[in-house]
């Protein structure tokens, strides 16, 4: 099993404290935003279990995001939407919304070192990129547990709009029954239109709830 304190123990051994961890969710989906965390815990911080939030169940994974949120001494999301995904591509996406994240966590305490889950940034701040940053750093893997619990809830609530995609089960990716769902309603305004198969329906948007597609 992985030492996920190596990297931070690395960085205060060279008298860094303030170290954050940056994660994102949201690449693979069909719908919705990218959603990146970046989170600050104290050097004491210690959470057993903690790891990759694809590892851990959804008990777990609310569980320990409450935990994160009364410990971390401070917390930044980043969204970028389905239609600058859209404009900008995934990758460039993502990049946004990483740097959004951590621009939101540096303004609650100065951060001295980011650790960033495979993604490179061109940001002031000193980093290291770390392939499955995820399972080997436990500032990672809290800011992956904040950026899927998030992620999760939008899901939930986009859900409730659009029942038939199964968005509450399938998170956006597309399985069998959301894009069965597609081809039969066509898609919501919250689908990414350079995804497939979505870009064949672009044309075929679903007005089964127009009440909610004005807001």
């Amino acid at each position: 099993m992985d030492d996920l304190y190596q990297y931070e123990r690395e960085l205060q051994d060279k008298g860094i404290k303030v170290i954050g961890g940056v994660d994102e969710v949201g690449r693979g989906p069909l719908i919705g935003n990218v959603i990146a965390a970046c989170v600050v815990l104290p050097l004491d911080f210690k959470l057993e279990g903690l790891t990759d939030s694809k590892k851990l169940s959804e008990k777990k994974r609310n569980e320990y995001y409450e935990i994160i949120g009364q410990k971390a001494l401070a917390i930044g999301i980043g969204r970028v939407s389905e239609k600058v995904i859209d404009e900008v591509n995934i990758y460039q996406a993502t990049k946004i919304a990483m740097t959004k994240a951590i621009e939101e966590a540096n303004s609650q305490i100065k951060i001295e070192h980011i650790l960033i889950d495979a993604m490179p940034l061109d940001i002031d701040i000193p980093t290291t990129s770390i392939i499955k940053g995820d399972a080997k750093s436990i500032t990672i893997a809290a800011a992956s547990v904040v950026a899927k619990v998030i992620r999760d809830n939008e899901m939930y609530e986009l859900d409730k709009i659009y029942p038939m995609y199964d968005l509450a089960k399938n998170k956006g990716y597309g399985t069998k029954k959301h894009l069965q769902a597609i081809e039969e309603y066509g898609i919501t305004k919250y689908h990414r239109l350079t995804y497939s198969p979505v870009t064949k329906y672009k044309n075929k948007i679903n007005n089964i709830k127009k009440e909610n597609q004005a807001n």
